[in-house]
């Protein structure tokens, strides 16, 4: 540990950074911070300059103004081998085959032949693809060959991983696979940057998320949390009795956005409660009238915290 990392510094930290091209704001005063060894969601639209500020921490491109902090250290070329990057466009020599490439990359990030021998033995093992050691890249599929390149994205055990779109283009047994992969990664201490548009993954795995939008970060926190904040007072529940007396019950105090019947007796509702109208106060008013069954809170999937947040930008800045 450095005398400038401490055990509360995060992972990464982003303060105000800006990027301009030309007369286009790719990046606007955005700040946010990763918390070591746990799997942050940077999500976005398209074009909202998520690929931009990947490109900085990468220190592929340099921002116009701002701060970048990695683990409590300002930005500089030897955190270049802290970081593991998997970027969504890939990018395999087709010609080589697969264990020289892989080898070759490993011998890039600074291993020694026998630490990358033995780490990639480990990695083919794992992930059962030591058939494929001798095979061109051209004869694999795109998961297999993206199977490769997850591989040697982590195989020299980088502090910080950054995982651009790792799902796309897996069936969903090697998409758990790597789910699985990514989950180990951080029990075993790295700090993974997930960027993705497949939100049902975010809501598996991710920590924390930051939604960038028109270059600006509109949303920021832990995912639990978020997806409570966008909750709108709504449940789902099941009864036994009559649906006009259920309706009848709480006159006012709610409103029904979904109802089905089993049969006469068994019925099932979603309910939204009015503003000021409390848990409690709609269970006294319905038991006297049903029998219920079970009841819970309906909670924002990541997908519709998404579509919500970035609409509510839209028309803010319109």
């Amino acid at each position: 540990m450095s005398q400038k990392e401490t055990p509360n510094s995060p992972a990464l930290h982003i303060d105000n950074v800006v990027k301009r091209y030309a007369n286009h704001v790719a990046l606007n005063e955005v700040s946010f911070d990763v918390l070591p060894q746990r799997i942050f969601g940077l999500l976005g639209p398209n074009g909202a300059g998520k690929t931009t500020l990947i490109r900085i921490i990468n220190q592929i491109s340099v921002s116009d103004s701002g701060t970048v902090k990695i683990f409590g250290e300002s930005l500089k070329p030897k955190h270049i081998g802290t970081i593991g990057y998997l970027p969504e466009e890939r990018g395999l020599y087709k010609k080589m085959k697969v264990g020289e490439q892989a080898l070759y990359l490993a011998r890039l990030k600074g291993l020694s032949k026998k630490e990358a021998q033995k780490n990639l033995d480990e990695w083919f093992e794992r992930f059962e693809i030591k058939a494929w050691w001798n095979k061109k890249v051209e004869e694999l599929s795109k998961g297999m060959a993206q199977k490769v390149q997850f591989i040697t994205t982590v195989l020299h055990n980088p502090k910080l991983i950054i995982l651009d779109e790792p799902f796309s283009g897996f069936d969903p047994v090697n998409a758990k696979l790597i789910k699985n992969e990514i989950l180990r990664l951080r029990e075993e201490g790295a700090t993974i940057i997930l960027s993705t548009h497949n939100m049902s993954s975010v809501e598996e795995i991710c920590d924390d998320i930051a939604l960038i939008h028109n270059s600006k970060v509109v949303l920021s926190g832990a995912v639990k949390e978020i997806r409570k904040q966008y909750s709108k007072n709504t449940y789902a529940l099941e009864f036994e009795g009559n649906m006009l007396a259920f309706a009848n019950s709480f006159w006012g105090g709610f409103e029904i956005l979904e109802k089905t019947s089993e049969n006469e007796k068994e019925h099932h509702a979603i309910v939204k409660l009015m503003d000021g109208v409390k848990l409690n106060d709609f269970l006294h008013g319905i038991l006297p009238a049903v029998e219920l069954k079970w009841i819970k809170e309906v909670i924002p999937s990541m997908n519709d915290v998404f579509i919500e947040a970035v609409n509510q930008k839209q028309t803010h800045d319109e």
